[in-house]
């Protein structure tokens, strides 16, 4: 057996080879170890690498939390890490940190569990959001094709959607997952239509009751799998994430017992570019609890038989401009927000905002719209507005 001046001298070459291979990382997307740049490391803590090399996700985002390091451009840190990931380098065991990690045996987005991310995620309170977002406390991403600014971008993907739908005066609505009910009250003030709305977040029905109250809106507390009835279009932004791939055939079913014959669908979701059974764990534990991003290839299998594709859309680099606004947004407001919340939750916050950030600018995830009818009864060529 090693005595315990041999054991010390191992834990300290295996740290410093741990280091060295982070080191080596870094330097392939010329990122550098208190640099001068504004997307280099400036490390405080010593243990900061071998954390991270040891938790993988969890501890880069731990340890930011915890002030273990900082970085002036968090997007632009993760956006070369990512971007890095081609090569040999990229591949090694800490790069696999910023990829959907991870496998489950259970079904994470049950019924039983579904609220789970509606308490710890959209149930942190309204003031946070509505600090955040733009006034139209849209929590999805913006189009920003014609669009200046965060509200501007908001509105014009509004729009895009009720007119990819081709609403009409009178037509019915259903928006699974509705939010604060940004898009209800959009599509009933301007195009005429009488909505329904579904969340499991009581913080969000509560805001989308009062702002669409002299509207023909009604706002439901409930899983999308109790819904009844039918509708002329049925529409989901940015619910889709938190479905989970055992549940893909159980939402497109529903969805198409929902929809009338002659009508049509819309997705907006989040993306993978490669089908996965995991998830980051850091944003499982800290943001988004039990959420998965589909790959096109997930959705078009549970779509098969079920919907006629009429248009896909991908506007992915939109979003890390979304979350970079949102980020402004949060720092220029946070005097008013620290009496809620404590320093921690300010680094936590601000780093999610710039890792998903990264994520988009790298191209690693995408951002699409999808536009379902059911087969055999629109007989006539869609024409997608862009």
């Amino acid at each position: 057996m090693l005595d315990s001046r041999s054991q010390e001298d191992a834990h300290r070459t295996g740290s410093r080879a741990i280091d060295d291979l982070i080191a080596t990382v870094l330097s392939n997307a010329d990122v550098q170890i208190n640099g001068r740049r504004p997307w280099d490391l400036q490390i405080h803590h010593p243990e900061t690498l071998s954390r991270i090399a040891a938790q993988r996700s969890l501890g880069l985002g731990e340890s930011y939390m915890d002030g273990w390091w900082d970085c002036q451009a968090l997007d632009e840190f993760i956006f070369r890490i990512l971007r890095a990931g081609g090569d040999d380098l990229g591949k090694s065991r800490w790069m696999l940190a910023l990829q959907l990690l991870g496998h489950t045996l259970r079904n994470r987005q049950s019924r039983r569990r579904a609220g789970q991310v509606a308490e710890q995620h959209y149930d942190l309170g309204n003031e946070l959001f509505a600090r955040m977002l733009d006034p139209t406390m849209a929590y999805s991403c913006g189009y920003w094709k014609d669009a200046e600014t965060l509200h501007q971008a908001q509105e014009a993907k509004l729009d895009l959607i009720c007119r990819k739908l081709e609403l009409e005066p009178g037509m019915t609505l259903l928006d699974i997952g509705c939010g604060w009910g940004s898009l209800l009250e959009f599509a009933a003030r301007h195009y005429g239509v009488r909505a329904q709305g579904v969340t499991v977040s009581s913080e969000q029905a509560r805001f989308a009751r009062q702002r669409c109250r002299d509207l023909p809106v009604e706002v439901l507390l409930k899983d999308y799998r109790a819904v009844s009835g039918q509708f002329d279009r049925v529409v989901s932004v940015g619910m889709f994430e938190h479905v989970g791939r055992r549940n893909y055939r159980t939402f497109m079913e529903t969805s198409r017992r929902l929809l009338k014959d002659r009508g049509l669908m819309l997705l907006h979701t989040i993306g993978n570019n490669e089908s996965s059974n995991g998830h980051d764990a850091w944003i499982n534990k800290y943001i988004f609890p039990n959420g998965e991003l589909p790959s096109i290839k997930q959705i078009a299998r549970h779509a098969e038989h079920r919907f006629v594709v009429e248009d896909l859309h991908n506007f992915g680099p939109d979003y890390a401009r979304t979350l970079q606004a949102w980020d402004a947004n949060f720092q220029a407001h946070w005097s008013e927000l620290r009496d809620q919340y404590d320093e921690r939750f300010y680094r936590m916050w601000h780093y999610y905002l710039n890792l998903c950030a990264g994520t988009f600018r790298a191209r690693s995830t995408q951002l699409w719209q999808w536009v379902f009818s059911k087969p055999g009864y629109r007989i006539h060529t869609y024409h997608a507005p862009r």
